[in-house]
């Protein structure tokens, strides 16, 4: 049976699709998105980069117009964290118990703490983040960036644009190796010591000390690295810590089955806080990445309304991009489980370049940098596993 009232908790990219996808299948009932941060919906990507370096401000990353959710019969409880989940009802912090008949949770995750938080340590995974990081580099000519993903590396770029010195220390032997293999990593790493970051591999933090009005971090040779600021970088943490007590699977993020459904009756998970089950994988996974948090949600939207949902092709094959340096760097699929790499385009020494990975001969993933065209046709030939190519077709 169709609820009469669905209650979105996490004003994310995933809740408002949620929402906006629950209106355009026709639902009438009513729709209430709930967020604990005071802000209306906004995109999150553009943190690291436009935002930062003061291209564009926060009007400017909203997900959707002002008007566009009282248009749509969408209402907004905005800066009022829920607080606990019992079945359908959801606790918020001012004392109100929504009682739906169906929860979608959607709160995200956050980011991974290097240390008590302070004004010259700290993370970027939110807008008031984005905006205290921005203010800081105004005055703090050396940043220290612990952790060398893509939020390091976009923040690092970034940094570099507005001529602060930058030093990206990576615990791993390379950037970006485990998810893309050590020769794209290198590749893609090219360009921030041509920038003039300071990169640091193979040396994971051990503490950071605030003496004398800076930072100090220690490494594991004994070496300590100074800085004005720093940032961590290293992994998130799903936001599940108000379900205590729900019933709720929790593992890394809510489990969920392979449509978003928990154990709980009437309750779903999408985007960063769901571990989605992948009958691929024949294991429960978290996504940090917004095509798929949208996937999801529309998936989910359906499952509540009783409807099949009708996945585009190559829907649900993984995809993430990064924009550094003024170039798009694109991945699609599983590229962590190849044994076997081709260069399609260009050449890992180029500007331009797309790759494919396979697995005992089968496509699983793409990725290039300034390539789109390139990386994006293989997505449906992912999803199906078709053969990899048998000779590459470089510059094609």
């Amino acid at each position: 049976m169709t609820p009469r009232e669905i209650v979105i908790v996490g004003a994310s990219v995933a809740g408002v699709a949620v929402a906006d996808e629950l209106r355009r299948l026709g639902y009438e009932g009513a729709v209430t998105l709930v967020g604990d941060e005071p802000h209306l919906p906004y995109d999150r990507p553009p943190l690291s980069k436009d935002l930062l370096t003061g291209r564009t401000g926060p009007d400017r990353i909203l997900l959707r117009e002002p008007g566009h959710y009282a248009d749509r019969g969408i209402d907004l409880v905005l800066g009022v964290p829920a607080v606990g989940l019992r079945g359908t009802h959801v606790a918020l912090s001012d004392g109100r118990v929504l009682a739906p008949g169906a929860v979608v949770i959607a709160t995200g995750a956050r980011a991974r703490p290097l240390g008590e938080p302070r004004p010259t340590l700290v993370t970027l995974r939110g807008l008031d983040d984005g905006l205290h990081l921005r203010r800081r580099l105004a005055d703090a000519p050396r940043l220290v960036i612990a952790g060398g993903g893509f939020i390091g590396a976009e923040v690092a770029a970034s940094a570099r644009a507005l001529g602060v010195d930058v030093t990206l220390i990576e615990a791993a032997p390379l950037p970006f190796a485990h998810l893309l293999g050590g020769q794209v990593a290198a590749a893609l790493l090219r360009p921030h010591r041509d920038a003039g970051v300071r990169v640091l591999t193979g040396a994971p933090v051990q503490r950071v000390d605030h003496v004398d009005g800076s930072e100090r971090v220690h490494l594991p040779d004994g070496r300590v690295v100074h800085g004005d600021l720093v940032l961590a970088g290293i992994g998130s943490l799903p936001n599940t810590g108000w379900l205590d007590g729900s019933g709720l699977s929790i593992g890394d993020g809510v489990l969920c089955d392979a449509t978003g459904a928990t154990g709980v009756p009437g309750v779903y998970a999408v985007g960063d806080v769901a571990a989605w089950y992948e009958p691929e994988a024949g294991r429960h996974v978290r996504h940090e990445h917004w095509t798929g948090a949208t996937e999801q949600a529309r998936s989910v939207a359906a499952r509540i309304l009783g409807r099949e949902p009708k996945a585009a092709p190559g829907a649900g094959v993984p995809y993430l991009w990064s924009d550094q340096y003024g170039s798009r760097i694109q991945a699609l699929g599983r590229p962590e489980v190849a044994d076997e790499i081709q260069v399609v385009r260009g050449s890992l020494e180029a500007d331009s370049f797309a790759v494919l990975y396979g697995r005992e001969g089968r496509l699983v993933g793409a990725a290039g940098r300034d390539a789109a065209a390139h990386v994006m046709r293989h997505r449906q030939a992912i999803a199906t596993a078709e053969p990899m190519p048998l000779q590459p077709a470089a510059g094609a």
